[in-house]
């Protein structure tokens, strides 16, 4: 195989990560689909889609690990009361800063590691698309 051509197809690879803004789990489908379909053209290829998919499944294993931990806080957020009870009869929402605190910290916090994935999918296709091996960081290998 022609280097440009495994190059653009390491690329495609990585950025094929992006399906995932169209349907859910395309993020980890659409790169698994075609590292299943390149993997035997060159070992290059073969690496470059197995530490695609191992990122995205790392990914969404984090994102999904945050999100559970960040639904306790935002129901306490939400309906804590200075009594330590909830009046049913008198029911407001009593939002003060000192309650938001876990609701906007861990969503902060999964913000910022979703805006640091799309930067890692970027960086890893412009550095496929140059021919160098890009290995990610904080991946779990689950295809080796």
């Amino acid at each position: 195989m022609k280097k440009n051509n495994e190059n653009t197809n390491a690329f495609l690879i990585h950025i094929s990560a992006f399906a995932g803004f169209m349907f859910p789990f395309g993020n980890i489908i659409t790169p698994l689909i075609a590292w299943q379909t390149l993997k035997d053209r060159s070992p290059f290829l073969d690496e470059q889609g197995k530490e695609a998919i191992n990122f995205n499944i790392s990914y969404t294993l984090y994102i999904f690990l945050i999100s559970i931990i960040f639904v306790p806080f935002a129901i306490v957020s939400f309906f804590e009361r200075r009594n330590n009870y909830i009046n049913w009869n008198n029911f407001n929402l009593d939002l003060d800063i000192h309650n938001m605190f876990g609701f906007l910290s861990f969503g902060s916090l999964a913000g910022i590691i979703y805006i640091i994935g799309i930067a890692l999918v970027i960086i890893a296709s412009i550095k496929a698309k140059e021919g160098q091996n890009y290995k990610y960081p904080f991946t779990i290998k689950f295809i080796k």
